[in-house]
């Protein structure tokens, strides 16, 4: 008997976005939007795909350096002046990862 293929789970980032401004706190709604939740994303994309995590060739999983990755996205929101302080981008991080686990894309540590 053929074992079934796992379903692979989508991660889309319109529903992240959407997960994400449900979460916002009061204190930081006026300064987190859709389009600085989307801008740390594609930093995010650029740093997986700089660091070979976007190849398609892997299909283990990765093991992130976070405080790495957050550097690297502070430097870029420094070099694009996007106005986010460390504890938003750390925010939309938490939120990032937290809805990649609820979609089984990554798993709890």
């Amino acid at each position: 008997m053929k074992k079934e293929e796992e379903e692979i789970p989508v991660y889309d980032d319109d529903e992240l976005i959407k997960f994400t401004l449900n979460l916002v706190p009061d204190e930081y709604r006026k300064r987190i939007d859709e389009d600085k939740i989307q801008w740390v994303l594609d930093v995010v994309y650029d740093y997986y795909d700089e660091k070979g995590y976007m190849d398609d060739e892997i299909v283990e999983e990765a093991s992130i350096d976070e405080e790495e990755m957050f550097k690297y996205i502070e430097k870029a929101a420094k070099k694009d002046k996007i106005d986010l302080t460390g504890e938003e981008i750390k925010f939309i991080l938490d939120c990032e990862y937290d809805y990649g686990v609820s979609i089984g894309v990554y798993s709890e540590q």
